[in-house]
């Protein structure tokens, strides 16, 4: 993450990431987030890498950043680990309207749009072709006070359409349908998070 310039997106020291870091248990199954309030999506995504490939934000997601953690509870601190973090390819084909309900039930919760980032960016190899994942804890609730029906996902571009084909391979945020199933989407979640 320092190495990325994370730390300086987020305005905090580099020393103050070691210092957190520090407090993870050797083993333990965590993740190093930096609060979406301080690291934006949009700050975030061109930081990904593939095949040498900077990621990118689709052009239709330009209000990536009001895409924020609903129904989901982030601790109040700049820095929190994610725990126990799965990708759910188990949950392909599902949409995330089917998908919500499974998770909650199974005492997990969706990974926010940042920190599914945070996990490619720290662990690149997770984000593999025709096994990707959406992060449907963060929505975009619009004017009226409904929910927008894009959620968000992170997964490989192939290089059409407006993606553009110098990006064939490069990490993509991107989003689905509410309501919309795909083979290649799992759905990325979390036993729980802490500010330690």
């Amino acid at each position: 993450m320092i190495a990325l310039g994370v730390h300086e997106i987020a305005g905090i020291a580099a020393d103050d990431i070691r210092a957190f870091a520090a407090k993870a248990v050797p083993g333990d199954d965590v993740l190093l987030v930096v609060h979406p309030d301080r690291a934006p999506a949009s700050a975030l995504a061109p930081l990904l890498r593939r095949d040498d490939k900077p990621g990118f934000v689709v052009t239709d997601m330009q209000d990536v950043d009001a895409f924020v953690p609903s129904g989901i509870e982030l601790p109040d601190s700049p820095l929190y680990f994610v725990n126990g973090i799965d990708r759910g390819d188990h949950m392909s084909n599902w949409s995330p309207e089917e998908a919500l309900p499974a998770l909650t039930e199974a005492g997990r919760t969706p990974l926010a749009l940042a920190e599914g980032i945070h996990w490619v960016l720290q662990q690149p190899a997770v984000l593999e072709r025709n096994l990707c994942f959406m992060t449907i804890g963060s929505r975009l609730r619009k004017a009226n006070g409904t929910l927008d029906a894009r959620t968000p996902a992170i997964w490989i571009s192939n290089g059409t359409g407006r993606d553009g084909r110098e990006r064939r391979n490069a990490p993509k945020v991107g989003w689905c349908w509410w309501g919309n199933r795909h083979t290649w989407l799992g759905f990325a979640s979390t036993t729980g998070r802490e500010s330690r």
